[in-house]
């Protein structure tokens, strides 16, 4: 397939797609019998995009498939590629191609899917790509580093007939589906609050001098479209989370999937104003991200509100991540251990389910049967979306009036900026 020109992400810091020639490539390899490679076949092809610890745990689990192989790995840290190709081989007795560059990964005409797991700042043009190439897509959340290169994505997967699913795993877990299901059966009356939360004991990642990057890193490659800047330790692998460069903070890691939940149970779209206090009052280090913030979603019926402490010893309703929908009737609180309904006389509750393997059944049956509408992308985009909106009042400071229909702040320079920027 080819992408219309309008579609095309906005990369910056140096015209990072110089590489326009591997560019063309990738598409005519999309162009030329994609289809045929694309049709189910007795084990799928899938190449991984980052290997942190969620990339690493993706293709471990799709290499534990009977039916799936890991054919190709990618990252920018040789350290990395060589644990893949090692942990991957145990698995499934074939060691998978590494690569440094995804373009040239995406070059491979055997590849069926792909899987993004790779600092926020490259999903957008990652996933281009992907699609421009003709190839399945599951792209970790927060689908982009901006609300513009989110929405983005959003349109160009509708454009494709390429199964896109986002890493939204909770909703394929059999409790929190059943939960979805009990708040919209009216069980619980009418809910006027939603409240979900992320309350851990992250370590702080000191403060860090400019140093030379780890022997077989490609700091360069890793940097791609963010801005240019010396390498620094807490910066990197893990820690980029906590930086506005590359991350959205704890609400874009904990927030895309506790106030998913939110959303899918009251069929929530956007808000019509989001508003934000916070700060970094426990830690002091070079993190730029807040560690105590607390955001606050508002509709016409219902405010959800979302709250994270990176220094918290105890949860709220006694969980340390969930979603609470607190209704007339009672309150049903949900989390990864499953769930429990408060102050209602009829006792309802419910143990933990599988679901991050179902996820990835359900990516790769999509593929199979051909069904690129069971693994929307619409929801991905949504949360991700809100979480930015909520990191973008914390940062300006102030309540943000949204226009959801077209997707932009009502009068405010400065948050319609960070949109695009992040």
């Amino acid at each position: 397939m080819t992408v219309p020109a309008g579609e095309q992400s906005s990369y910056s810091r140096r015209e990072f797609l110089e590489s326009s020639s591997r560019n063309a490539a990738c598409l005519t390899v999309g162009m030329m019998g994609l289809k045929d490679v694309r049709s189910p076949v007795d084990r799928l092809q899938v190449g991984v995009i980052g290997l942190g610890d969620q990339g690493l745990e993706l293709a471990k689990s799709f290499a534990g498939m009977g039916d799936v192989q890991v054919t190709a790995i990618c990252d920018v840290d040789v350290a990395r590629l060589s644990t893949g190709q090692a942990d991957l081989k145990e698995i499934q007795n074939s060691r998978p191609l590494a690569f440094s560059d995804h373009q040239m990964m995406l070059e491979r005409p055997d590849l069926d899917a792909v899987v993004i797991a790779t600092p926020n700042h490259w999903h957008a043009q990652q996933a281009v790509d992907v699609l421009q190439s003709g190839r399945h897509l599951y792209l970790e959340t927060p689908t982009a580093h901006t609300v513009e290169d989110v929405d983005r994505i959003r349109r160009v997967a509708a454009k494709s007939s390429c199964v896109v699913q986002a890493g939204l795993p909770q909703r394929y877990g059999a409790h929190f589906q059943s939960a979805v299901e009990l708040v919209q059966s009216g069980f619980l009356g009418r809910v006027p609050l939603a409240r979900a939360w992320a309350v851990h004991q992250r370590k702080s990642i000191g403060y860090c001098a400019e140093s030379t990057p780890p022997r077989g890193v490609d700091y360069e490659r890793w940097l791609g479209p963010a801005q240019h800047r010396p390498f620094t330790a807490n910066r990197f692998h893990s820690d980029w989370n906590w930086f506005w460069d590359y991350g959205a903070g704890e609400l874009g890691r904990w927030g895309t999937h506790n106030l998913d939940l939110a959303f899918w149970a009251l069929k929530l779209g956007l808000p019509k104003r989001v508003s934000s206090t916070g700060g970094i009052r426990t830690f002091r280090d070079d993190r730029e991200t807040p560690d105590t913030l607390t955001v606050t979603y508002e509709y016409p019926s219902v405010d959800v509100v979302w709250e994270h402490r990176q220094w918290g010893t105890r949860g709220i309703e006694g969980r340390t991540s969930g979603t609470a929908f607190y209704g007339e009737r009672g309150t049903l609180v949900v989390d990864r251990s499953g769930w429990k309904v408060y102050g209602n006389r009829d006792e309802r509750f419910a143990g933990s389910s599988e679901f991050k393997r179902n996820a990835l059944q359900s990516f790769v049956q999509s593929i199979r049967v051909g069904d690129s509408s069971r693994a929307s992308i619409e929801a991905g985009s949504l949360v991700s979306t809100a979480c930015h909106l909520g990191n973008i009042s914390y940062r300006v400071g102030r309540a943000l009036d949204i226009d959801a229909k077209r997707l932009r702040v009502n009068d405010d320079p400065d948050a319609t900026l960070l949109m695009s920027s992040g």
